[in-house]
C-alpha cells in the first residue's frame, strides 16, 4: 500500500467511514453486545464483561466492515484482486458480486507471483486485506458501536492477525476520547507477527502456523503496526490448545465461533489480561466461519 501516515487516521475520517458502513448496500449489521453474566460462560474474575458478537455479522465476520468502506471508495464495476484464503476473501467476493466488479482472490501459496501477473497483465487494482487505510477505517465502525453500549470501557480485548481490526478498533476508541481505556491485541503463539513487531519496533515477517489460520498472515501490516504502537497497550499470546478450549466453551454456551474469532475470549479465560478486577471489559468475538467437520475437532 502507499505510505499513508497515522496522521491520516482522524476521528472525522472514522466517523465518515462509520456512516458509510452503516448505510452500505452490503447490509452490514450493528451486531449485538451481550453481558457475560447473561451467558453460561465461565468467569474467574469479578468484573463486568460485554461480548461483541461479530460472529453474527454478514458473511460471518467483521471483514465486511472494511470491505464495505473499501469498495465505497473505488469505482463501481472496477477490476480488483486480493490475497486471502479466509474471511476477507469471502467478504471481497460478496462485495464484488454486489457491485458488479471483476474480482479475483489469490490464495496465499501462490499470491506474490500471481498477484503481480494480475495487476500487470489484467490491469487490476490490488486491495489489501489488512494494510489499507479505507479498510482500517471501516473496521473502526466496530469500535464506535462498542462505545454506543459501553461509553467508557476500562479494557477492550481484540484478536490480531495483520492488525487491521485491532488498529481500527483501537483508533476509534482512543480518538473518541477514551484515553484511559487499555486495549489488548491477542495473537496465537505460533503466529505472533504483531507481538514480534512490537519487540523489534518495526513490522516483521515470519513463518506462521496456528489452528487460527485467520490470525496467521506472514507479517504485520505497516499502518496497523504504527497505529497499534500509538493506541494498543500490549499484545498477548495464546496457545492453540487455549484457542481450541475457547471454541469448545463458546459452543457449549450456544455461540458458534471460529478459532480466530475465539482468541480474545481465550485470553480472558486464561488470565492473560492483567488488572481486570472490578473493571468494565469488552471482548470481541470476531467471526463464526467454521464448518461442521472443523468444529467437531474442537468439541469435548
Amino acid at each position: 500500500m502507499s505510505d499513508v501516515s497515522t496522521d491520516a487516521v482522524t476521528l472525522d475520517l472514522l466517523r465518515e467511514a462509520r456512516e458509510t458502513v452503516r448505510s452500505s448496500p452490503l447490509g452490514v449489521i450493528n451486531t449485538p453486545m451481550i453481558p457475560w453474566c447473561q451467558t453460561t460462560l465461565p468467569l474467574s474474575v469479578s468484573c463486568s464483561i460485554h461480548i461483541k458478537l461479530e460472529n453474527m455479522q454478514k458473511t460471518g465476520s467483521f471483514k465486511i466492515r472494511g470491505v464495505a468502506n473499501q469498495f465505497s471508495r473505488r469505482p463501481s464495476g472496477g477490476h480488483f484482486v486480493t490475497m486471502s484464503a479466509g474471511n476477507y476473501g469471502k467478504s471481497f467476493a460478496y462485495a464484488s458480486k454486489h457491485f458488479g466488479s471483476k474480482g479475483k482472490v489469490v490464495m496465499p501459496e501462490t499470491a506474490p507471483e500471481s498477484r503481480a501477473i494480475l495487476v500487470q497483465e489484467d490491469n487490476m487494482t490490488f486491495l489489501h486485506s489488512y494494510d489499507d487505510l479505507d479498510l482500517i477505517a471501516g473496521h473502526a465502525s466496530l469500535g464506535m458501536e462498542v462505545l454506543e453500549v459501553v461509553p467508557e470501557p476500562d479494557v477492550v480485548v481484540v484478536c490480531c492477525g495483520g492488525g487491521g481490526l485491532l488498529a481500527g478498533v483501537a483508533a476509534a476508541i482512543k480518538l473518541s476520547g477514551c484515553k484511559k481505556t487499555r486495549i489488548y491485541g491477542v495473537e496465537p503463539q505460533g503466529a505472533c507477527t504483531m507481538y514480534q513487531s512490537f519487540v523489534e519496533k518495526k513490522p516483521v515477517w515470519m513463518e506462521t502456523k496456528s489452528i487460527a489460520s485467520g490470525l496467521a498472515p506472514p507479517s504485520a501490516g505497516r499502518l496497523p503496526f504504527e497505529l497499534c504502537q500509538l493506541y494498543v497497550e500490549q499484545i498477548v499470546l495464546v496457545s492453540d490448545e487455549e484457542i481450541k478450549a475457547a471454541v469448545s466453551a463458546l459452543y457449549r454456551a450456544g455461540l458458534v465461533v471460529e478459532p480466530s474469532g475465539s482468541a480474545a475470549f481465550a485470553a480472558l479465560v486464561n488470565n492473560k489480561i492483567p488488572d481486570l478486577e472490578g473493571k468494565n471489559v469488552v471482548c470481541i468475538l470476531s467471526g463464526g466461519n467454521v464448518g461442521k467437520d472443523e468444529l467437531a475437532n474442537f468439541l469435548d
